[in-house]
């Protein structure tokens, strides 16, 4: 059997193969609420047969919103819309999962097609102040983030801790915490974004509190049986940024805390949020999940410009990663996991589809083979 179909244990979850939906924003939700579209979005992927779907960057509280179209879970009152969501996915035989997250100094910007740029702080934009480790834009005219205070942070551990609570009262059945990108969390770690000198700043060590506080609130409340993942940015790629050895040793320390996996971006600490300050090409933050896996021992997922199924089966069967996740990719077709079964030989491949698919596909598949 092909290792993209293997299943994979995470404590007491079992998915039924390697391929998982990235959180992708959809910029769709009403007052940090997710609407029909965000249901419509993830019905595609559930339906395409992937093993574990991520819904979007979903906001801890109202200003850790990326835009106003960012989905939200820190009223109870949102639960219900991301609950369904949840169980649509479980229906079909996929692992539901959300990711949380405080967009920090990348907050309040404008809908990715007005620009995204952050708003002006016009009394009609409908901006909002952004905060960060230390007052330093993020960009050149950017705005300058509130600094938070100690008390402050612990008060954005406590929203991340309600939002999870929030997740599994929703029925996922794993979460992930955005700890990339330049948001919140990443600013902190990394030295460009983090000129602190207190208990939250200076040595990596200081520079990671944040992240592992929020990391060890929410393994504490998630349940023992199952998992946790941490979305990292491995490498600032900027001079005197965030380096593959530091995100090693932050790894060890999640692992420490109870996270199971890593899924391992890059980039984003200046600039754009997902395309790291280097050469772009198939797979090419794989490397950073296979040092990841190997020197802090921790499961990771692979993630970026992995596009044809031949390279995720070779990232599996050269332990470079133990899942892929996929995002751009499954936008452009949401039926990826069907088309990798095919072409990598898979026994019964129609049968990842649901059977309202996948006994009329068989059945064009043998009137094609005698034609």
């Amino acid at each position: 059997m092909p290792q993209l179909f293997t299943p994979l244990a995470l404590r007491g979850l079992t998915l039924k193969n390697r391929i998982v939906v990235a959180p992708m924003c959809q910029y769709a939700a009403e007052g940090g609420f997710v609407t029909d579209w965000h249901y419509q979005h993830h019905c595609r992927f559930a339906i395409g047969g992937a093993g574990l779907a991520f819904v979007e960057a979903t906001a801890v509280t109202p200003a850790g919103r990326i835009t106003r179209g960012c989905s939200g879970l820190w009223e109870d009152g949102q639960i219900a819309g991301l609950a369904r969501i949840a169980t649509m996915y479980k229906s079909h035989g996929c692992a539901a999962g959300i990711q949380i997250g405080h967009a920090g100094r990348r907050a309040s910007c404008a809908l990715p097609w007005d620009g995204g740029a952050p708003l002006g702080g016009g009394p009609d934009d409908g901006a909002w102040p952004t905060v960060g480790p230390s007052p330093l834009a993020e960009r050149d005219n950017g705005p300058v983030p509130h600094e938070l205070s100690p008390t402050e942070i612990a008060a954005h551990v406590t929203a991340f801790a309600d939002a999870a609570r929030r997740a599994l009262e929703a029925g996922f059945d794993t979460i992930e915490i955005h700890g990339a990108h330049g948001y919140l969390l990443h600013s902190f770690i990394s030295p460009i974004a983090n000129r602190r000198s207190d208990d939250f700043g200076g040595s990596l060590a200081n520079r990671m509190r944040f992240a592992l506080l929020v990391s060890h609130a929410v393994r504490a409340l998630w349940p023992a049986d199952q998992p946790v993942f941490y979305r990292c940015s491995a490498v600032d790629t900027i001079d005197g940024g965030l380096t593959l050895d530091d995100t090693i040793a932050l790894a060890r320390a999640l692992k420490q805390i109870g996270i199971d996996v890593i899924d391992c971006s890059s980039g984003g600490i200046n600039g754009p949020a997902t395309l790291a300050q280097h050469k772009v090409g198939f797979g090419y933050q794989v490397p950073y999940a296979e040092a990841i896996r190997n020197q802090a021992r921790i499961k990771t997922m692979a993630v970026g410009l992995i596009t044809e199924p031949a390279l995720a089966e070779q990232i599996l069967a050269q332990g470079q990663a133990d899942l892929i996740a996929l995002a751009r990719e499954l936008l452009a077709d949401p039926n990826w996991p069907y088309r990798a079964a095919l072409q990598l030989g898979l026994d019964n491949p129609h049968g990842v589809l649901p059977r309202n698919y996948a006994l009329t596909l068989a059945r064009r598949a043998a009137i094609l083979a005698d034609s």
